[in-house]
């Protein structure tokens, strides 16, 4: 794997948008956090664009990020938010240039679709965690302290109670994964190829009940569960049931799919949409996982 370097007071950094449009001002707190971390700010583009719903057309998305990945000066890119359209532009770019010139890629959710695909066709590690539309002020939480860790330290530790779903078991794997709904669209491509020997995470905002069904039976039927080394669940947030219910709650639905195999499972991660509280972890580095009658503990 790709690690980029630790960052450092000095270092420049840039925020700009894959996906869903975002203003100048959703993004002043961000900026002013990371000032405070001694860091050097540059906005892209795409900060204060916008097409529909999304921060400029296609190309002017894809033309933000390669400036940002060109430019041997910035040190870390910052997705200002999800939303949608990341997958529209994974081919536009031209990630090969991480392989040089390795910088921290950092987001979530809808942002999911690069951290995979720079994880499976550059070997990057990037991180999973907190976006600039999140940072509201400059208070130091959970998601705030830990994306601070990662980025200029580059360790991390994560502890959460036991969750009654749980099951039990040590795990050691590269640790990939983000939200369900982009693994989902991703199958097929080589976003999303062998998880053999991986440690899997999921989370999800905004879905049915039944969805959650069927992306976990899509995971499963093409074998992406088959030989995982442990499967770990953040956040199942504001999901839906129709008028006639499923019958079982997110958790159970994907216990349920995972029953017939033997791997360590862990329910109730604080990460994934839940604010000031999502965890950071990196994503693509080897972790070191423990479930047991207590604790889940994930050591990077």
């Amino acid at each position: 794997m790709i690690t980029p370097n630790t960052l450092q007071k000095g270092d420049s950094v840039a925020i700009i948008s894959s996906a869903r449009a975002i203003s100048k001002e959703e993004i002043i707190s961000a900026k002013q956090l990371f000032e405070s971390w001694g860091l050097n700010v540059v906005v892209g583009k795409t900060v204060g664009a916008k097409d529909n719903q999304f921060a400029g057309e296609d190309l002017l998305r894809a033309q933000d990020i390669q400036t940002m990945l060109d430019n041997q000066e910035i040190k870390a890119v910052f997705f200002a938010r999800g939303g949608y359209g990341s997958v529209r532009i994974l081919d536009k770019v031209d990630w090969q240039t991480l392989k040089s010139n390795p910088k921290w890629l950092i987001g979530y959710s809808d942002v999911t679709a690069v951290l995979m695909h720079t994880y499976y066709n550059v070997s990057l590690s990037s991180v999973h965690g907190i976006m600039p539309v999140n940072i509201t002020d400059l208070s130091d939480n959970a998601a705030v302290k830990s994306l601070h860790n990662i980025l200029f330290s580059g360790n991390n530790e994560i502890v959460c109670p036991f969750y009654p779903l749980n099951r039990q078991g040590t795990a050691t794997g590269e640790l990939i994964g983000g939200n369900l709904s982009v693994l989902y669209s991703l199958l097929g491509s080589d976003s999303f190829a062998d998880t053999e020997d991986k440690i899997l995470f999921i989370e999800d905002l905004d879905e049915y009940l039944y969805h959650i069904d069927r992306m976990m039976q899509a995971l499963k039927r093409s074998g992406k569960l088959n030989k995982i080394k442990a499967l770990l669940v953040g956040q199942m947030s504001d999901m839906h049931d129709n008028a006639v219910p499923f019958g079982k709650t997110a958790y159970q639905i994907i216990a349920e799919n995972v029953k017939d195999t033997d791997f360590p499972v862990a329910f109730n991660l604080p990460i994934g949409h839940i604010g000031i509280l999502n965890h950071a972890f990196i994503h693509g580095k080897t972790a070191t996982v423990t479930i047991n009658s207590t604790h889940t503990i994930i050591k990077q």
